[in-house]
């Protein structure tokens, strides 16, 4: 009984959530057509809302813990959950994400994702989509901000492991900027698929940032192990048991 009621709880969740995108798309359009700030106010909006709901509707609290950048940076992170980029975003000034093309045609994400200065890439283009965004920064043709990009490249269940790709590497030393690691447990919480919303406190973790002018292959290693460890420590927090094989 008590599960079907968290079920319950969780689909009334998930209506409000969906049913709050194009509410607040429309009543920021005016704002956002004329200025990406307020796309970004708009999507800022968005995540707050999920948040606070998440928090009263089925008990999913969020906290985020150490300090997320100010400045231009970039932001390497563990992603579990739809709930961790909403996180991340609500933590950040002005967060841009790396994201797949074909998410461009999504009705409302998809505009107001290339509205605030996500970069749509196909596979294979990264390198030519990131360098066209500096050069964009750098003319005042896009906004500064945070580049958050998936080191393993999409989407996880809570301790599935996937060596870390080499882009986010090319990617640090291209931008010559600091990198800030982000570890999460939201996936426990709020997972890939299905209706139900378990109640806790979802945790995303921004680490300690990593300087630029690291060697490549160093960087990346120091990236994986200490987002690795800071998510382990963090599904063990969160009462976390791996299904044996």
């Amino acid at each position: 009984m008590k599960y079907a009621i968290q079920w319950a709880r969780s689909l009334v969740f998930n209506l409000s959530m969906y049913a709050a995108m194009p509410v607040l798309a429309i009543v920021y359009l005016p704002w956002a057509m004329f200025s990406p700030y307020g796309a970004v106010a708009a999507c800022h909006a968005y995540a707050r809302y999920v948040i606070w709901t998440a928090g009263w509707m089925v008990g999913l609290k969020s906290e985020v813990r150490g300090t997320p950048p100010t400045e231009e940076a970039l932001v390497a992170a563990k992603h579990q959950s739809f709930l961790d980029i909403l996180m991340i975003f609500d933590a950040i000034p002005h967060g841009k994400f790396i994201m797949k093309a074909i998410l461009l045609y999504a009705p409302i994400l998809g505009q107001y994702a290339y509205r605030i200065g996500c970069i749509p890439v196909n596979r294979g283009k990264r390198g030519a989509a990131i360098a066209k965004m500096l050069a964009d920064v750098e003319k005042g043709d896009k906004l500064p901000g945070q580049l958050v990009i998936y080191s393993q490249g999409t989407r996880l269940a809570p301790g599935v492991k996937r060596p870390y790709k080499v882009g986010t590497a090319v990617l640090y030393e291209q931008m010559n900027q600091t990198c800030y690691p982000v570890a999460t447990n939201a996936g426990v919480f709020w997972p890939r698929r299905g209706v139900y919303r378990k109640p806790g406190v979802a945790v995303v973790e921004f680490l300690e940032p990593i300087p630029p002018g690291l060697p490549k292959e160093q960087f990346l290693a120091k990236l994986e192990a200490e987002v690795e460890a800071a998510s382990d420590r963090l599904l063990v927090e969160a009462g976390f048991v791996p299904k044996e094989v």
